[in-house]
């Protein structure tokens, strides 16, 4: 049993389906902003990101390139680094649980708690793509 985990994840397609799965949180978000941008752009406006179009621009390159640096193996700690750093940014701005009422500062704790734990796996993906 040993031998067939160890082909397993060590064959390249594992390699793909670990990447996009790590990364399905942020290609499928840039995907569908891109694919709807007024609601991306409403998105920035809720968050108070002023101006909206050039945060939603912004976000949109991020999470797409980001993804598929890591995705393809290609500057993998730049991809993981932009996607880590925009995942702790989303804490202050978008899931300040702090300032909430229950039940939703539990909700949003949880989130922030996901957040800290995909930054993690980032982190992971980075420093094996360097070994």
């Amino acid at each position: 049993m040993t031998g067939f985990i160890s082909s397993l994840t060590g064959s390249r397609a594992f390699g793909y389906v670990a990447r996009i799965v790590l990364t399905y949180m942020f290609w499928a978000s840039g995907l569908a902003k891109a694919i709807d941008f007024n609601a991306a752009i409403a998105e920035m406006s809720h968050f108070n990101l002023a101006p909206p179009v050039l945060y939603a621009v912004a976000t949109i390159i991020v999470q797409l390139v980001g993804s598929l640096l890591i995705i393809f193996n290609r500057w993998t700690w730049l991809g993981a680094g932009a996607l880590g750093i925009f995942t702790l940014l989303t804490i202050p701005i978008v899931h300040t649980f702090w300032s909430m009422e229950e039940p939703f500062k539990t909700m949003e704790f949880y989130t922030v708690m996901e957040h800290i734990s995909i930054v993690g796996g980032l982190m992971v993906v980075a420093w094996k793509a360097e070994r």
